[in-house]
């Protein structure tokens, strides 16, 4: 990665030492001459990442996702600086951003391309959109069973009686699939978990389909509405009785990554995976 030139800052102003950390590392860019922009808000103004080389996200998980549409449609990486609880996405946390800065803006970090979905809901206006974690289908009404066939490259696989179904990328595996009872799956894999939320038939368990799958998810509770979301956005549609549609998209993201950076020490420190070990 060549030296960055121009740095975006996200910052989530509601998490504890955000704003001064921006503070400190925006300043660290301007004085090794890079041109910075920055915004607390949600969604982005208009072309916010368009002509920067790379973009600072400074808060939790739901800070990166938040951003990660747009950068992955700018071609841009994510370098994530984790202000939240869990951060699996947000890599880096305050310590190392500040000890790395520099070595950053070098452009001295690896990049690791993300997979992500592409939901589309024909004929109910907005419907399509991008999700680095995973696609939510439930009913739109809380608490509610609701009926959902899914076919797979136009083979039925089932219908499944349940609150709904999460459709998870590798990355989106450690997220709302593992809430749920879904399977945790390595970054690098190239698969679409489908994971049932309290399904009424016990044996209904996660389906793992390889990366090019064309999945269709039809509502069959005829009084029932379906709410669509992915990675948890507010802008998430209520769909009729459309099909929708989920695949693995052209479009990826890249998150940038120190060099010593180690997938499975990440989450063993995250979920608190000790196996008996003392050290």
């Amino acid at each position: 990665m060549k030296a960055l030139r121009s740095i975006a800052f996200v910052v989530n102003d509601e998490k504890t030492g955000a704003p001064a950390l921006a503070r400190e590392l925006m300043g660290a860019a301007r004085a090794a001459g890079l041109r910075v922009r920055s915004t607390s808000r949600y969604p982005f103004p208009a072309r916010f990442l368009k002509g920067v080389d790379a973009c600072c996200v400074i808060g939790g998980d739901g800070t990166l996702l938040g951003a990660a549409r747009d950068a992955a449609l700018a071609g841009i990486p994510i370098i994530g600086v984790n202000r939240g609880s869990l951060g699996f996405l947000t890599t880096f946390s305050s310590d190392e951003a500040r000890t790395h800065f520099g070595e950053l803006l070098r452009g001295d970090f690896r990049l690791d391309r993300r997979a992500m979905l592409d939901c589309r809901t024909p004929g109910d206006g907005r419907g399509e959109g991008l999700a680095l974690n995973d696609v939510l289908i439930k009913a739109a009404e809380n608490s509610r069973l609701v009926r959902l066939e899914v076919r797979a490259d136009g083979e039925l696989v089932t219908e499944y009686l349940c609150d709904g179904l999460i459709f998870s990328t590798a990355t989106g595996s450690t997220a709302y699939n593992l809430s749920a009872g879904g399977p945790i799956i390595h970054p690098s894999a190239d698969v679409i978990a489908m994971t049932p939320i309290c399904p009424h038939t016990l044996s209904n368990r996660a389906i793992i389909f390889r990366g090019d799958v064309r999945i269709e998810v039809r509502n069959r509770s005829p009084e029932a509405k379906l709410f669509v979301s992915w990675d948890g956005r507010r802008d998430a549609i209520i769909a009729s009785h459309a099909p929708v549609r989920i695949a693995m998209s052209r479009t990826k993201l890249s998150l940038a990554q120190g060099r010593g950076y180690r997938h499975f020490a990440v989450v063993r420190a995250k979920l608190k995976w000790t196996g008996g070990l003392t050290s």
